[in-house]
């Protein structure tokens, strides 16, 4: 499977980030956060998820633990399974951000 131009498949919601899903397996999933300026992903944990995040357009704040840092294109974030983390889009054009984890959710 080929994905392409995987920026030009953002997904943007006025009252809360877009996700696009671009792939998933039994193994894993692939999908995009879209944030447009202000937007954020609240902190939260997935027990049994490891989640990694690629910075593909726009600037924002990660936060992984107690750890937040800034982030921009190509930064990558890693967030362990059992871990607080969050994304939030604090500069003034859109974020995309790739993520990408394993397990993938569920299909009920």
């Amino acid at each position: 499977m080929f994905i392409g131009n995987i920026a030009a498949k953002a997904e943007f919601g006025e009252s809360k980030m877009g996700k696009v899903s671009l792939a998933a397996g039994n193994h894993l999933y692939a999908g995009l956060n879209c944030f447009l300026p202000g937007q954020e992903h609240k902190a939260h944990i997935h027990a049994d998820q490891d989640k990694m995040y690629v910075i593909v357009e726009g600037q924002g704040e990660a936060s992984v633990g107690n750890d937040i840092r800034p982030v921009s294109p190509g930064d990558m974030v890693f967030a362990p399974a059992g871990i607080i983390h969050g994304m939030k889009n604090t500069g003034e054009s859109n974020l995309v951000v790739l993520v990408v984890f394993s397990p993938p959710p569920s299909k009920k």
